[in-house]
Formats: C-alpha cells, structure tokens, sequence
C-alpha cells in the first residue's frame, strides 16, 4: 500500500503541475487541451490513491478498488506517454529517469491492486471505457506531437518593389526607392528573428560580337550564389555591395493574416560605374506557436571586435565576411518540454561583405554555438521551432535611363 500510494501521488503532483502550466500558458489550443487532460488524470490519480486507503484499510466504499485500479491505470499510461515524451524531445537525464521509474511503479500497481479483491460491477463496461480513454489520450497525444507541428506549414511572402530613380537637385546622384512588403497569409503568427535589405551594383558590358561557346562555359563554371547569367553579348562580372541594412525591426512579430510594409532609399552618384542595381531582401523567422521568444534581441559581439565568437564566423573573417552578432533566450511552447529540455538560445548573425549580405539565426544550448550541428540535427531544430528563411531577389534596374540624363 506504501509504494502504491506513492507512486500514485508522485504522478498526481507532476501532473497537476504541467496541466495546470500547459492550461494557462500553452501556446496553441491542442497544447492547452494537453493541460486540462493532465489536470483530469491527476484528479484521477488522486481519487486512487485515496481509493487506496480505503481498499486496504478502510472497507468503506464496495468499489474503491476498482477506482483505485482505474487511477493506476491511469498514472501507468500517463507516465509511459511522458516518457516517450521526454526520451524524444528533453535533454535532461533526470526526467526520463523518473518517468521510468513511476511508469515501471504504475504496472507493479496496476497488477497489485489487480490480484486483490475487486468488486467490479459490469466488467465489459469497465473494459470499453478504459480502452475508449486510452485511444483519446494517444489520439490527443499524437495529434499534439506528430500532427499539429507539421500543419499549416505556410510561409510567409516577401514582395519588392523598385520606383522610378529620382535625381538630385544637382543632378549629380539619383535616389531609388525601394518597397518591401511580407505578407503573413496563413493561420500562424512569426516571430521577427533578422532581416536584411542589400543592394548589388553590377557591371554589364557588352561584347561587339557575338560570345563563343567556351566562354559560356566559363560563365557556367563561375556560377555563385548570384547566379551568372548565360548571355550572347553580356559580360556579367561580380557583383559589388553598394547598400546594407535591416529592414524590420528584430524580435517584432507578423500576426496571422497581416502584412508589413517599409520604403528604402538607395543612392548612387551619377558617374556611378554600374549599369544596373540588383536588389534582394530577407528575413529570418520562427514560429509563434513553437517558441516564445524573450524579448529583446540584444547586441552580443562584432566578428572583428574580439571576444568569444564561433568558430565558424572566424572562419568567414578570414574570408572577408562580417558579421554583427545578436541573442535572445527562447523558452518553449508547453510546460514539459520547458522543464526537461536545457536552456536555448536564438543567435542572429548579420552577415555582410564586399559581394552580398545575409541572416542567419541558430537556436542551440548555451555554449554549444560553436558546434556545427548534423544535418538530421539542424532538420531537428528547424522543425521543433519553426524556423522559416524567406527571401527575395534579385529584383533588377538598369541604370542607363538615368544616367543618359542631364
């Protein structure tokens, strides 16, 4: 009677503990539903395990035991569903240890309170109705963890727009301004992780003649994330970073069916060597219903300032590539994925160059930004936290209109 007791009332307090979190706080319906069923199954463990006193001392009530068997039932397919739960997505050792060890107590209870004298009015009933809540606990348990966080896998659409190029007074630059729209069609709100906004001046020469064969092959075998062209008369080259910046505020948010709009201006100088401007945008986000991100985002480090930075963004240093670093703690979406995974982090890395800029956000445990994660590892986070990189570009202007101009 001693260990059943407090087997039962160990699963009823943790279970009281995450319904009643996941009740309130849970981020998405199917999560706070999670919480009212664990609220109800503790109420249950905890009539039996008062059933318990009373089938073993009492004699009080003629079906305690059987209400004791249901409570134990109860705990062992509780524990058993968190301890898959926390094999599959926590990081502390310590939770799976104790769900084992109270799902391995709920079938010693189950069968103990079993082999006693039960009195069990109308056992086919009793029968249905355990195999009825089981099949709604692991329905609700699989529509929670492998259904939801694959649904409405919509992203969100950025949209840019270049106006006519304006001259100075003096005639001796031009402004182009530049639209940037994203627009949030579907049912769940992002998070604003980083955005980027550049401009590539490029230089677009033309051959007299037609091009051979061979130096098409060279613009194919050149090909870089700015694509090359293939062109019977233009000579594409690199293209140069002429304009860098955000162009949305980090650790905003975009709601559900709603839309952000902002105008740019870039400006050049008329004897400019470019013949044309390339124009991209991008921006880094997460999912509301996956993560609450603790705002803000705060300044962490420069690539070229010193200090403790990644291994990697060294790396692209050395290459010519800077970057301005940004964290924020992140905490997750139900109660028991916040107490049993670690502490994580979301880094932002604006990254920018003499060729090109970009985002890039990475969630992972303290101390762990310098590991590269696998791919199955980086398809783990991206999928458990709702990370989505939309982008757009290159959207491009020819510059010869305006400076023909005088």
């Amino acid at each position: 009677m001693a260990v059943t007791l407090l087997v039962l009332l160990m699963t009823t307090g943790l279970l009281a503990r995450f319904g009643l979190e996941d009740f309130v706080h849970a981020l998405t319906f199917p999560g706070r539903i999670t919480g009212a069923v664990l609220i109800a199954v503790s109420f249950t463990t905890f009539l039996g395990a008062a059933a318990v006193l009373d089938h073993w001392i009492w004699h009080s009530f003629p079906y305690s035991g059987l209400v004791a068997l249901i409570g134990a039932f109860a705990a062992l397919l509780t524990n058993a569903t968190l301890l898959v739960e926390t094999l599959k997505d926590g990081d502390s050792a310590a939770y799976p240890a104790l769900f084992g060890a109270l799902t391995a107590g709920s079938a010693w209870v189950v069968i103990a309170v079993w082999r006693t004298s039960l009195v069990i009015p109308a056992p086919k009933r009793v029968a249905a109705a355990l195999i009825v809540s089981t099949a709604i606990a692991i329905a609700n348990f699989s529509y929670q963890n492998l259904y939801q966080p694959y649904q409405n896998e919509t992203r969100p659409l950025i949209k840019l727009s270049t106006g006519k190029p304006v001259p100075s007074k003096d005639h001796k630059a031009f402004a182009i301004p530049v639209d940037i729209v994203i627009e949030n069609h579907g049912n769940v709100g992002f998070y604003v992780l980083g955005t980027e906004f550049h401009a590539m001046g490029e230089r677009v020469p033309l051959s007299p003649k037609d091009r051979l064969r061979r130096q098409w092959r060279t613009d194919a075998e050149q090909w870089t994330q700015e694509v090359n062209p293939l062109s019977r008369r233009e000579i594409h080259q690199p293209g140069e970073l002429v304009e860098a910046k955000p162009w949305m505020p980090s650790g905003h948010w975009i709601e559900s069916s709603d839309a952000y709009a902002t105008r740019l201006v870039v400006q050049l100088p008329k004897d400019t060597p470019y013949d044309q401007v390339s124009f991209y945008a991008t921006a880094s986000l997460a999912r509301k219903d996956r993560l609450t991100l603790q705002p803000p985002l705060n300044f962490m480090a420069y690539s070229w300032g010193g200090g403790k930075i990644p291994g990697w963004v060294k790396e692209q240093q050395k290459k010519g590539l800077d970057s301005v670093i940004y964290r924020a703690r992140v905490h997750e979406n139900n109660a028991i994925d916040e107490c049993t995974r670690d502490p994580h982090y979301v880094t932002v890395y604006w990254i920018f160059g003499p060729h090109g800029a970009n985002v890039a956000s990475v969630i992972a445990r303290q101390g762990e930004e310098d590991r590269v994660p696998t791919d199955e590892e980086r398809r783990e986070v991206v999928s458990h936290y709702g990370l989505v990189d939309v982008l757009t570009g290159p959207v491009e202007l020819s510059l010869w209109d305006i400076k023909s101009q005088r």
